[in-house]
């Protein structure tokens, strides 16, 4: 169906000031859905209090109002402009618990306003935990052992269970704001009460931890004729108890097994229809590594920070589509921006790897608790993309700026076999680079995985480095040799410097393939940067562009944008 012709102007909420646990991603998704309701001739009027954003430009929207986000301000705009429709689903969870109480104070009906896209039972079922644990159990799919709080007296149910750790999930939250893993009855309580007073309903779910479990994410997309699709499924490097954006995430997954993906998949896509989703969508699940065992966890009934990442990954624009279903459009009559051959309905295909790794604070507070569990601390974060798991790593530990342009972390050297081992138990900021520096000290795959609970699959791609790393130290003065070669005036051509430093020059080759920085193997050369970059040039070893496409090169794309990596085919 086109779009809904009685709709000509539209309120987009915006997501507010930009917090821990809401950033610039928001901004982004409210920025593209301005954009995609004016190309379908629809005038839009936004609301956000954070004047220091893209969305909030003149020219972005038709009316632009920099006011608190709040139900009494809206109500004014919504008097004043008159708008068809309200689309909260952009603007994170500013937006969505600002909706909710915008229609419980019965404005829309007072002045005959639609909330477009997502409707409020959908909402409030995804929102609402005791509502959304009762609608997994309708719809079979397993949700964990929980109980629903709304006081504190009545913490003597999951107490008398004695199931620790537990988990504490507060309700219309965002960031894992008020949330933690107790240990014990102390720490319950303590974070019981934090979670209900920071939670908009006064409400929290409690649920057995699942420790050492994978954590896996679906974005998905559904429009009002039910056509659902799975965007881009990601994959946590750390366990459950680290919220996703704290964690360094990974798409596609990388350790699932063909059945453990389509599993998930069918029950990302039962979710998203059983809520009756209309946009996007995030569904948190939790796997057991070794069985084929998940729990549903959460869902997201809104564009989250994951689908910014996943929008970006994969080149599919959710939050651009999610605006257009909001008008009433169906993912088949979409044009895929990228290709504008393909429709919005054909699922992304990737032939390449997508990391990204959080950036925390805790250079500028260093006195602050560097362990990161539930409750979000990261104020940003860095995405690679590359051909495989370990230079997408690479790249995206030097775009994070902290000094560091490889595994070794600078006070690695200085910690003991204790502290090392420690650090790698407890999640933290610096866990990547205290599993890189016990690889350095001998430990081994399975000792590291029983301490992290890290699937081993990553661990085995962490001490492949470690080991190239050695392999670079020890053929660092060859390297070196062959830099001062070259700064003699009668420097030998390629091909015989291939015949007599074959072994040497594949070395720099596959390090460069892996992703290693000039800097670091110029320091295990012993060498300046530039002229180790010289060396590489004239060994022909330059970096060539892949393309972000949405279809795996399948179909030619009109609008892609590219990456570097070490292969062969330049695209």
């Amino acid at each position: 169906m086109p779009k809904d012709p009685s709709i000509k102007k539209v309120l987009l909420i915006g997501s507010g000031p930009i917090i821990i646990g809401q950033a610039a991603e928001f901004d982004y998704a409210g920025a593209q859905a301005c954009r995609s309701l004016r190309e379908e001739g629809i005038e839009v009027v936004l609301i956000n209090s954070n004047p220091a954003t893209i969305m909030t430009d003149l020219e972005m929207a038709d009316r632009v109002y920099v006011e608190p986000l709040s139900v009494e301000f809206v109500e004014r705009i919504v008097a004043k402009e008159r708008p068809d429709g309200i689309v909260a689903t952009l603007g994170g969870q500013t937006g969505l618990n600002l909706a909710t109480l915008v229609a419980e104070a019965g404005i829309l009906e007072r002045y005959n306003v639609r909330l477009l896209g997502t409707p409020l039972r959908a909402i409030r079922q995804a929102e609402d935990r005791e509502e959304f644990r009762n609608l997994m159990r309708e719809i079979g799919e397993p949700v964990p052992e929980s109980w629903i709080i709304t006081d504190e007296s009545q913490l003597d149910e999951p107490l008398a269970s004695n199931i620790w750790p537990l988990i504490v999930r507060p309700a219309y939250t965002l960031g894992g704001t008020g949330g933690g893993i107790a240990h014990n009855e102390t720490e319950l309580r303590t974070i019981t009460k934090s979670g209900l007073a920071l939670s908009m309903r006064h409400q929290v779910m409690i649920e057995r931890y699942l420790v050492g479990w994978k954590e896996v994410e679906y974005e998905v997309m559904r429009d009002a004729n039910d056509t659902a699709i799975t965007v881009c499924n990601m994959e946590n490097f750390d366990p459950m108890g680290v919220h996703t954006g704290d964690s360094i995430v990974i798409a596609p997954s990388q350790t699932l097994s063909d059945k453990e993906y389509q599993m998930l998949r069918t029950a990302s896509l039962k979710i998203i229809r059983s809520l009756g989703i209309e946009g996007g969508c995030n569904v948190q699940l939790s796997l057991d590594p070794n069985s084929f065992s998940y729990y549903v966890i959460e869902v997201n009934p809104r564009v989250s920070r994951s689908s910014a990442l996943a929008s970006k990954a994969t080149g599919y624009p959710i939050a651009r589509v999610s605006a257009k279903i909001a008008i009433g459009m169906h993912l088949d009559e979409i044009e895929n921006a990228v290709t504008r051959k393909t429709l919005a309905c054909f699922e992304p295909a990737l032939d390449y790897c997508v990391l990204k790794i959080p950036r925390w604070p805790f250079d500028k507070f260093v006195g602050a608790d560097r362990r990161i569990t539930t409750q979000m601390k990261a104020t940003g974060e860095v995405m690679s993309i590359d051909r495989a798991f370990e230079p997408a790593l690479m790249k995206a530990i030097r775009s994070l700026e902290v000094g560091i342009y490889g595994l070794a972390n600078k006070a690695g050297n200085t910690l003991s076999d204790m502290q090392i081992e420690e650090a790698i138990r407890v999640p933290n900021d610096e866990r990547l680079w205290a599993i890189t520096e016990g690889f350095r000290r001998g430990m081994m795959v399975e000792e590291i995985q029983s301490l992290s609970n890290v699937d081993p699959w990553f661990l085995r791609k962490l001490q492949g480095l470690v080991n190239l790393e050695t392999r670079l130290k020890t053929g660092g003065k060859a390297l070196g040799n062959l830099v001062q070669i070259l700064e003699t005036d009668a420097a030998p051509s390629v091909e015989t410097l291939q015949e007599q430093y074959g072994l040497v020059i594949r070395l720099l080759k596959e390090a460069k393939r892996m992703g290693f920085a000039d800097r670091t193997i110029a320091e295990f050369a012993g060498v300046s940067e530039g002229k180790l970059r010289k060396l590489r040039k004239y060994l022909g070893i330059v970096p060539i562009y892949k393309m972000v496409d949405t279809c795996a090169a399948e179909f030619e794309a009109a609008t892609p944008y590219y990456y570097s990596c070490y292969d062969t085919e330049d695209e």
